[in-house]
Order: C-alpha cells, then structure tokens, then sequence
C-alpha cells in the first residue's frame, strides 16, 4: 500500500496561487495511479505579512517541518519594498532554507528537440541539452560575515565610503554540497563539471581541492574542472555538453539564471532545494510577475515540473516524475502556448496550459 504524501503548499504573492493550482491539478490526476497524498496549505510571504504580520508564520513553519515536501509558489510584491529588510516577503525563502536545513539548489534545464526553435540559441545549439544546475546556497560573498558599509581604510579613495563583503567557505559546506552533486551525476550519464575561479580565488582554490578529494569516492563519475568565465561561454556555445553543473552559491546564481532562458522562457525550467535528507522544497523558481497575476496569463509549466521534481527527490516516485515530465513536453510540442512562448500563435492561459498537461497524462505518458 503507498504511504501518503504530506505536501505543505506554500502558494505566496502574484502569480504563485494560479501556478500552484495548475500543479496541484497534475498531481491530483495522477491519484488514478495510485498516487496519495495530503496538500495543506499556509500563507507565506506577502500573503502572510497581510493575514498573521510576519513573512514566515510559526504556524507555517511548522508545516513545513511536518510535510515530505514543500511545493512553493512566489514571493514578494512593490508594496512591501518600504518594509525593513528582515520583515520583506523575500525572508520567507530564506528562513525555510535555514530551518529546513536545505543547502542545495538544483535546477534541471532539458530542451526536447522538438522545441529548440523556443531557445534564443540558433543553428540547433540548444538540441540535445538536459543538465542539472548544482549550487550551493547558504555560503560565499552572499552571506560571509562580516559585510556592510565603512570608510575606505586605504587606497586612492581612502575615507571615501565603500561597502564590502566577504566571500569564504568551509570545507566541510563544500563537501556536502559535492556530494549531492555526484550523486546525481551518478544517477544520470555520469558527467560532472565544477566551476570556480581557483586562478584567483582562495575559496576557489579550497573549494577545487575538496571537490577532486569528493570525487575520490564516485569512480564512476568523470569529474571536470572548469573557471566560471569559461563555463558561461561554453554554456552559451555548446550548452548540450553538460550534464550535471556543481558551483558555488554566486557563480551558481549566475549560471542557473543563464541555463533557464536557454529554454526560452523563464517559466519553463523547475528548481529544487535539497539538504541532507529526502525533504525539499520544490517551486518555479522565478519571480511573482505581478503584472500578470489575476489575468489568467502566467505560464504554469515550471511549477508543473516542479511537482515532478518533488515526486522524483522526496516522494519516492520516479516513475510518475517521467509520467509528468513527459506529458508537459507533449503539450509543448502539440503547440500549446502560454503568451510568454507563443508569439504571433495563438496563446492558451494558464489554467488552460495546466488542463493540457492533464489530458496527455493518460494519452501520451
């Protein structure tokens, strides 16, 4: 008999309720085959500052805790810009990762050949490519200590004011990260490429070392090397060549942004944070597009994926991961469109995207 599967589902601000319900249609369409589960939800972000005064409610925290997995929609909005930085929905984000120990951000970018005409890139660069995005998310210049603001103490400006931040890492956070890494590489065509900029940087030359000691332990991965400038080159010129992409919380900022719109739209690439354990949270990964939310407009295919991600890394099932993942590509490749990917065609909304997505899980699946 399959176990429930307690999902906390954390809707947010803008477009983040309308996604959200087209992923939870998927997912309910596949209780046919067998699939159980709970999906509570709780307000998060915007949504919460509004109804409980904080972007992260105890009471949704502990929900949190309690579920599988947390299927996450979007935060924040301009009316909460005036707000303290500690009291912005953007926390929310933040303090779940913390809490939830999630220090792994994964995004998959994969391009069916069908629909490489969708890429910016021409001449059928973008054909063949399925990679994973790798990046560490809790260490690096973002959160280094200590930061701010001060009179330059030396140099040409000295007395001037300048704001400076600390890039550095742990070993043992690089380990962690790499592990995952390999991990799934493992599971996939065994193909890892690490970025740094280990020819200037001391957290880089600590983070390649750790990584080649990692490696040690995956015989079956081939492990290479390359500096972030070159990685973004290569991302751009021939993306198909990577599989799995490991990188540090800033080069990985950058680099999972440029894998996304490889796809053509910002909508279409899903994003997973993962920790130690088989708990995550699972969401679109891009940003609340208030100037659509209401309209029906949003493309709801990221936290479709999503969905499929969270069935493939906490909910143990793989197979219906496939089931999604691939009747999402036969509504693509079928011509339906969200007005993001449809141009001069004719465009769908988004509930009607997610009722597509529907109809091929039995036909095309």
């Amino acid at each position: 008999m399959n176990r429930m599967a307690r999902i906390a589902v954390l809707a947010g601000d803008g477009i983040g309720p309308e996604i959200i319900d087209q992923a939870l249609k998927v997912l309910d369409a596949l209780r046919s085959r067998g699939f159980t589960f709970s999906a509570t939800r709780a307000p998060v972000g915007g949504a919460a500052i509004d109804a409980l005064g904080h972007p992260l409610p105890a009471e949704t925290l502990a929900l949190a805790r309690q579920s599988d997995a947390v299927l996450f929609g979007a935060v924040g909005a301009p009316e909460y810009d005036t707000l303290p930085p500690p009291s912005r929905p953007e926390q929310a984000i933040l303090g779940l990762r913390r809490e939830l120990g999630l220090f792994a951000a994964v995004k998959r970018v994969a391009i069916p050949a069908a629909l490489t005409h969708l890429s910016p890139l021409k001449n059928g660069r973008a054909s063949g490519v399925d990679l994973m995005v790798v990046r560490e998310l809790n260490g690096d210049v973002y959160t280094g200590q200590p930061k701010g603001e001060r009179p330059a103490p030396d140099g040409p400006f000295a007395g001037q004011r300048e704001g400076f931040d600390t890039m550095r890492y742990a070993e043992g956070e690089v380990r962690r990260i790499a592990h995952v890494a390999f991990r799934m590489a493992e599971r996939r065509s065994g193909r890892l490429c690490s970025v740094d900029k280990s020819n200037v940087l001391a957290t880089s030359r600590l983070w390649r070392e750790v990584v080649t000691d990692v490696g040690r332990d995956y015989p079956r991965v081939k492990l290479e090397h390359l500096y972030a400038d070159n990685a973004v080159i290569r991302l751009i010129s021939s993306p198909a060549c990577f599989d799995v992409i490991l990188t540090a919380n800033l080069f990985g900022d950058i680099l999972s942004d440029a894998a996304a719109i490889l796809t053509g739209s910002i909508g279409l690439p899903a994003s997973a944070l993962l920790g130690d354990g088989t708990q995550g949270l699972y969401e679109a990964g891009h940003g609340t597009a208030m100037d659509l939310a209401g309209r029906d407009m949003a493309n709801p295919v990221a936290c479709i994926r999503a969905a499929a991600l969270m069935l493939r890394h906490s909910l143990a099932r793989p197979d219906l991961a496939d089931v999604v993942d691939q009747a999402t590509d036969a509504a693509l490749m079928d011509g339906v469109r969200t007005p993001d990917l449809a141009g001069t065609r004719a465009a769908v909304g988004t509930r009607a995207m997610g009722d597509a997505v529907v109809a091929r899980l039995g036909t095309r699946a």
